[in-house]
């Protein structure tokens, strides 16, 4: 499973730029019903009228392909009363009687990213304390992404929808570009631990089939644990959800930029137990669709005859996963919505089948 060649990390890329989807009324509907969409004090477009803007460097002196941008005094005033009941709406669903004591510390951009997100930072001006969360255009496939990840994955996520804005909170965690280059020597740092975690990593984002999984679109969390440290990696980045044509676009460990993981993976594991690490992902994953298959039903429904991709991109990824696990039934895909459903099916189907009592129609 992680035997890598280079041919394959050379000509591995997503595509540079993919286009927005807009979202159906089916998904703003949905969106209604679970409490992820409603008025919002602020939008994307207002923060498009910036009047400047210098880099914003590290606490090293590099660049971070981030910008903070500036607005007129009139503007500011507004929005950054706007922005601090975003927070309070993000945060504690609009609840107000704390915010006198909060203010926005600054706005940063980004235009590198294919969101061209915005990145607000909130101070707590009575002990410096910050957060941040993030604005960016309204894309039906990473919203599709978001819901996946809150209902298949191990982690909540917390994200609002008004119009053409969506805002996410921030996932805090070091980035695993920066954990491969500052983390490694740590004399604290657990070589198979991180492996094993890289492994189910693989797993989940290919079930689900996420794509773009470089090591700067997830995160690591380090856990103390009783006598050692576990660690956690996290999707930030859903743009990529169910787009891409090519199969190995969905198993990060492909992916040059992934390949100091996939090192350890092969210098600490071995087959049994790459394939036990496996397994347990994928059987986790069908307690959570089991528990929220009505909603996860819900969602694929809609997403079934929705637009997220291009037919070339479909017809292309169909034939890959059909000749793969030799199935048929993903010929029959013509949409990405299908391919998912079908996918879970297919990757999930003996590990719901060992659920006791399971009536999920996912294992029919």
């Amino acid at each position: 499973m992680f035997e890598i060649t280079s041919d394959n990390l050379q000509h591995l890329r997503p595509s540079r730029k993919k286009p927005f989807f807009p979202l159906n009324d089916r998904l703003h509907e949905y969106l209604v019903k679970h409490g992820r969409e409603g008025k919002l004090p602020a939008s994307y477009k207002d923060l498009l009228r910036f009047v400047y803007s210098r880099p914003l460097k590290d606490k090293n002196g590099r660049d971070t392909l981030w910008e903070t941008v500036s607005y007129d005094s009139h503007e500011w005033e507004y929005l950054r009363e706007s922005l601090v009941k975003l927070y309070a709406i993000l945060k504690t669903e609009g609840d107000l009687s704390f915010v006198d004591h909060l203010d926005v510390a600054r706005v940063d951009f980004c235009s590198f990213g294919n969101s061209q997100p915005f990145r607000i930072r909130i101070v707590n001006k009575l002990n410096d304390n910050y957060d941040h969360y993030y604005i960016k255009p309204a894309d039906a496939s990473r919203v599709y992404g978001l819901e996946l990840e809150h209902l298949l994955s191990p982690d909540r996520i917390t994200y609002l929808i008004h119009h053409e804005t969506l805002v996410e909170e921030h996932i805090a965690g070091i980035p695993g570009d920066i954990f491969l280059q500052q983390h490694l020597q740590n004399p604290e740092f657990n070589p198979i631990r991180l492996a094993k975690e890289f492994v189910k990593f693989n797993e989940r984002s290919f079930v689900r089939l996420l794509g773009d999984m470089r090591s700067y679109n997830f995160i690591v969390n380090v856990t103390p644990d009783i006598e050692d440290i576990q660690y956690r990696i996290r999707a930030i980045d859903f743009d990529q959800q169910s787009y891409e044509g090519r199969k190995n676009l969905y198993l990060p460990q492909f992916f040059k930029e992934n390949y100091s993981f996939v090192q350890l993976a092969q210098q600490y594991l071995d087959k049994n137990s790459i394939a036990q690490y496996q397994t347990e992902e994928r059987t986790m994953m069908a307690f959570r669709l089991v528990s929220a298959r009505y909603r996860v039903k819900e969602l694929l429904d809609i997403m079934h005859d929705d637009t997220i991709s291009k037919p070339a991109k479909i017809h292309e990824l169909r034939e890959e996963l059909a000749a793969h696990f030799k199935q048929p039934a993903y010929m029959r895909c013509n949409t990405m919505g299908q391919m998912v459903k079908t996918h879970l099916k297919q990757t999930l189907r003996k590990s719901l089948l060992l659920i006791p009592k399971t009536k999920s129609r996912f294992a029919d």
